[in-house]
């Protein structure tokens, strides 16, 4: 059965080339400003998720499994998106620094063949250590914050700040790996 990935990240394409040999890629059009946040952090990323394949699911005319994931950071209550530029990368980054963080994914996985949608989602917490203007600033030069949710990627060059995390890593990379192999087993994917 076909197997597509409803993403544009290379990330998430790099992670899912571990579980599956073979796999198609379309990317989603969804907009997911039309997500309302309700006050949940697990919904909100579970709907942006389903929504996303979804969206693929109505490209696709043949069977095929279809899997979707959607990633962010949080502080407190508050999310942090991809900076909008290098002094919001600064920002963003200056408030992690010295503090814990959430990082949620939502991830759906569609069987259309046998009408199964399956959507779990994780969270896993980041602890960064203190980090001075200087760090940021150079951190920033790289290029590396400025298309990440929080302003940080942990596989690459923003891993130094990361002091600690509980829970799954290749969550906050953005696809949870043993999650989604359980989640294909429930929908017989092997």
């Amino acid at each position: 059965m076909k197997i597509v990935l409803a993403s544009a990240s290379e990330r998430r394409q790099e992670l899912l080339g571990r579980l599956i040999e073979n796999f198609d890629i379309i990317v989603s059009d969804f907009d997911e400003s039309k997500v309302p946040f309700e006050g949940s952090i697990d919904k909100y990323v579970k709907d942006v998720a389903l929504g996303k394949a979804l969206d693929v699911k109505n490209k696709v005319n043949e069977d095929a499994v279809i899997i979707s994931a959607d990633t962010i950071v949080t502080l407190g209550e508050k999310i942090l998106g991809k900076p909008k530029n290098e002094e919001d990368a600064f920002n963003i980054i200056k408030s992690l620094q010295g503090r814990k963080h959430l990082v949620y994914s939502g991830i759906v996985v569609i069987n259309t063949s046998k009408n199964i949608i399956k959507q779990e989602s994780l969270a896993t917490e980041v602890t960064f250590s203190e980090i001075n203007d200087a760090e940021i600033l150079e951190y920033i030069k790289t290029g590396e914050p400025l298309d990440k949710a929080g302003a940080y990627g942990i596989q690459g060059i923003g891993g130094i700040f990361v002091k600690e995390i509980k829970g799954c890593y290749y969550n906050v990379v953005g696809l949870p790996l043993n999650k989604l192999k359980l989640m294909l087993e429930e929908v017989k994917v092997n």
